[in-house]
């Protein structure tokens, strides 16, 4: 018997996942790749103050990508400060910070009605964090195991459970390995993706200056603000006397930060005979301190090195004139972080 027009039959349900998306090359590779098997994907991205958006956001755009953002500050600095599988060159807990990238998207997945969870990593690409074992250990650890597909390096892992099942074609995923970027251009070009950035990834804590000045502010404070992880980002930083922290511009953008960020409880200093930077003391500092920091402060200026100079300083509503001399740059190298 054919069926009459009015018979009706359930459509079937179009494929969806959730994928990582970093903004680099890989990651929009991945969704490249995913997408020619008629796959609806929706990116993820997350921000802490070690990392931004901006990059995700931006290709996400050019690809016409739907993008989630997440923020996991809180959670993702805990883990910071103590990851289980320890850090990489600098303060980069990689495989800590996969897994929880992974178990957060696998929380989402019943919410955005999404089968699995794609990445960009590439086998090898990392010889910490890309590894056999190492992606394994994420995918077990994060709660969702099976339900990662890498497709840029799939064919070359155990199949998972998306592919078994028949929701994505194992056939059709890649068997990329290594750091060379060859095959992933030739694949850039054929898309028609022109504009990508370089694979070193925009995460703060693979900055070997930025690691220093984190490890050495958790020596001081295990617990800081969010304030205080933004202000390693600009200036140059120093550790006087009784454990005070003194901030000094090296440009006019650092000045300009430095001011935003500035509370009332801080100390703000500034030669004013001279053109130079604006320093700050965050919470403040005792007398003999202050006068150390200004004369830091002086040292940056375009004052004469022997010359006592005038140094405006303001705490919240006070301000006030210390007079100081340049300090000596064997005290400056002793002090810096």
């Amino acid at each position: 018997m054919c069926p009459t027009p009015d018979t009706q039959y359930p459509m079937p349900r179009r494929v969806k996942c959730l994928a990582l998306f970093s903004g680099g090359l890989d990651s929009i590779l991945a969704v490249k790749v995913v997408q020619e098997q008629g796959i609806e994907v929706l990116g993820l991205t997350f921000t802490t103050p070690f990392f931004g958006a901006k990059k995700a956001e931006e290709a996400a755009e050019t690809i016409g990508l739907p993008l989630l953002k997440l923020d996991i500050t809180e959670e993702h600095f805990a883990m910071v400060k103590d990851p289980r599988y320890g850090y990489g060159r600098n303060m980069n807990p990689c495989i800590d910070c996969h897994t929880m990238m992974i178990r957060k998207a696998g929380e989402l997945l019943d919410h955005y009605g999404a089968d699995f969870i794609i990445t960009g990593e590439v086998l090898g690409q990392r010889p910490m964090s890309q590894n056999k074992q190492s992606l394994h250990i994420v995918a077990k650890n994060s709660g969702f195991n099976g339900r990662v597909v890498r497709p840029l390096s799939a064919r070359l892992l155990p199949e998972t459970a998306p592919e078994s099942e028949g929701l994505i074609d194992r056939e059709k995923l890649l068997d990329l390995r290594g750091r060379g970027r060859k095959r992933q251009m030739e694949m850039a070009a054929r898309y028609g993706i022109t504009s990508y950035t370089s694979p070193a990834g925009g995460c703060l804590l693979t900055d070997l200056m930025f690691s220093r000045r984190l490890r050495e502010l958790l020596n001081h404070n295990p617990d800081p603000h969010p304030r205080e992880i933004e202000l390693l980002k600009t200036g140059r930083h120093f550790r006087i006397e009784n454990g005070v922290k003194v901030i000094v511009g090296k440009n006019r953008r650092d000045n300009a930060m430095i001011a935003d960020l500035a509370r009332d409880e801080d100390v703000l200093l500034k030669v004013t005979e001279y053109p130079g930077p604006c320093a700050l003391i965050p919470h403040g500092c005792a007398e003999e301190c202050l006068l150390m920091a200004a004369g830091i402060c002086a040292h940056y200026s375009d004052a004469p090195k022997d010359a006592e100079v005038e140094v405006r300083f303001r705490k919240g509503k006070e301000t006030g004139i210390l007079r100081a001399t340049a300090a000596p740059r064997s005290l400056i190298d002793e002090m810096m972080i």
